[in-house]
């Protein structure tokens, strides 16, 4: 029974202490630091030797002026616990007091501790980093490392050599640092990341670059390409990365899947040429079924994309080809569902389309596989204008996979439906609630979506202007796009509803630059720069017109300020990364 209380008293004093040191920190973080001080003393008198408290009183007389009180209790301590981070507070304690003799005199002795137990590095190289003395800190860990040779502080110094502005030696020490540890080569990239992603940084960049490239011309370690190709995935530049990794794969066959992976970030970001690239050579070098009907997926979808009228006798014959070959399976379900989407969208033969995903659904197919199936299948419905048959299916996916991504892009799919539907209040409802959805895609979308019903209903009431363009919309998702383009001009040229005109001037814009009229486009974007600068499309029709004149029309002089506005004006934007990565190359910041 002893015991028992014994511990039980223990364990309450542990949480009266917690509670306390908790409430002292509170105390100084909302400045209130005479109130900080009594708690801390209070606790320091039963744990005298504990550092920590230590440091915090003295902050607290700091934060209050009192210097000569933490001078008189810093140097009664240094006598007492003999620990050299102590020096750090008491030449901090002067520096603040203006004396910076005793101040450096301080800090050395600090130092000089390092020399006879490098142990003690880690805690006096952490106090002066927290005080932002930078020199010392650095001092601290090159000290260290003179006195044991197997101390490793590349990363350490790396960060400091950073905060310096040195940049050159940061990046060669880290990159010292990921060779030797490449255990921890992720914290390396993470560190390098923060770096990459700021606008400020375009030397650091460049000088990244430069190394990667000396090593791997250096060495000759397949490390070095590895990191490359990282480095080019950063910057969005996923055909240099692909050299990287063809090297790779030409010394190291295991490494296949890297391509595969690096061809998926190519599509999801739309880099076609690059991942029309990286599919042909995944074809070319792989007998695995899976790879090469998912690699035919691709292809043929971007096919599809950028197709015309004379083209789709020749894509239907190569899925139908694709699907003779690998067989009517649970394996080539992409393939059917995409033929599917391609007869019923693109050739208007929504029966064939629907026959295809019927003669699916009858395969053995896992929740997933059915669900994306019924998605299809619902999609073709709601092209039919058979609105609340696509609803149920839709909802039947929703319910079937709750809380699940795909149940997420099924209650958007709802959503919009009733949309397209003119049921604006139900539609409503939906987005709501899948404004916070945990895929980003999903509640942008869904953001989107809300606002332009939301704007469109405050100042129009009735919501004519509104129900007019979600027919033309719905013309645009049925790939009627004459029709749509006549019923999105009519709405600019008749309805006097402002708050729906620049997103109309937007979807006018982005049907011209798609029928390679850019001419159009770039007038259509200009009227929303122009006019409509505070806007929540602004960033879009910059972005838009950038891409205009550097790709289409090789402008570069045009382009250039269009992206520097996205990049001043509009951080927050979606296209903000793509415009800050063509900004630099066409500036030549990132030429090899």
């Amino acid at each position: 029974m002893k015991k028992i209380i014994t511990v039980l008293v223990f364990l309450w004093s542990v949480v009266v202490f917690s509670q306390n040191e908790q409430l002292a920190l509170n105390y100084f973080d909302a400045g209130e630091f005479e109130k900080a001080l009594v708690i801390y003393q209070d606790i320091a008198e039963k744990q005298p030797n504990n550092t920590f408290l230590i440091q915090k009183i003295t902050a607290c007389y700091q934060q209050l002026q009192q210097y000569d009180k933490a001078e008189k209790l810093l140097k009664e301590k240094i006598v007492s616990l003999k620990q050299p981070t102590l020096y750090v507070e008491l030449g901090y304690n002067y520096q603040l007091k203006g004396d910076m003799a005793s101040a450096e005199k301080n800090y050395q002795a600090a130092i000089d501790a390092i020399a006879e137990n490098p142990g003690y590095v880690y805690t006096v190289a952490n106090n002066f980093e927290q005080k932002v003395l930078v020199q010392q800190a650095l001092k601290t860990y090159e000290t260290a490392v003179s006195v044991n040779k197997s101390l490793n502080f590349d990363y350490q110094t790396a960060i400091l050599q950073g905060q310096l502005g040195n940049i050159d030696l940061m990046i060669e020490k880290l990159l010292s640092y990921a060779y030797s540890n490449q255990h921890n080569l992720h914290l390396v990239q993470g560190q390098l990341s923060r770096f990459m992603n700021e606008e400020s940084q375009d030397t650091f960049v460049s000088s990244l670059r430069k190394a990667l490239l000396v090593n791997t011309q250096k060495t000759q370690d397949i490390f070095w390409n590895e990191f490359l190709s990282w480095f080019f995935v950063q910057q969005r530049d996923y055909g240099k990365a692909f050299i990287q990794e063809k090297a790779i794969y030409r010394r190291n066959p295991d490494s296949f899947g890297n391509i595969v992976n690096l061809a998926k970030l190519a599509i999801d970001e739309d880099e076609k040429d690059a991942a029309r690239e990286i599919l042909s050579f995944i074809l070319e070098n792989t007998q695995d079924p899976d790879l090469q009907m998912q690699s035919h997926y691709y292809l043929l979808e971007m096919e599809i994309e950028s197709a015309g009228e004379k083209d789709y006798p020749a894509i239907e014959k190569k899925i139908n080809n694709l699907l003779s070959q690998y067989g009517i399976t649970p394996y080539s379900l992409a393939l059917q569902v995409q033929k599917a989407d391609f007869e019923a969208f693109y050739l208007k033969n929504i029966q064939a389309g629907i026959a295809t995903l019927n003669n699916a659904l009858k395969l053995q197919l896992n929740k997933y596989q059915t669900a994306t199936v019924k998605m299809k299948l619902s999609d073709i419905l709601l092209l039919d204008e058979k609105f609340n048959q696509a609803i149920i299916y839709y909802a039947q996916i929703e319910e079937d996979l709750k809380n699940d991504a795909v149940g997420h892009e099924a209650s958007l799919k709802v959503a919009k439906a009733s949309y397209f539907k003119g049921d604006f209040e139900w539609a409503q409802k939906q987005l709501k609630v899948l404004k916070s959805s945990v895929s980003q895609l999903i509640a942008n979308d869904a953001l989107e979506l809300f606002l332009l019903i939301n704007d469109n209903t405050v100042e129009d009431s009735t919501q004519t202007a509104l129900k007019k363009f979600a027919r033309a919309d719905f013309k645009l998702y049925q790939n009627k796009k004459e029709e749509a383009l006549a019923q999105f001009k009519d709405i600019l040229d008749n309805d006097n509803t402002k708050s729906i005109q620049d997103v109309t001037l937007l979807r006018v814009g982005k049907i011209y630059e798609e029928k390679g009229d850019y001419t159009a486009a770039l007038e259509y974007y200009a009227r929303i720069i122009d006019n409509y600068a505070e806007g929540i499309y602004i960033d879009e029709a910059l972005f838009f017109s950038a891409e205009i004149y550097n790709k289409k029309l090789q402008d570069a002089e045009k382009a250039k300020p269009l992206y520097e506005k996205v990049l001043f004006n509009h951080q927050d934007s979606i296209y903000f990364v793509e415009a800050r990565k063509q900004f630099r190359q066409l500036r030549g910041d990132m030429n090899t």
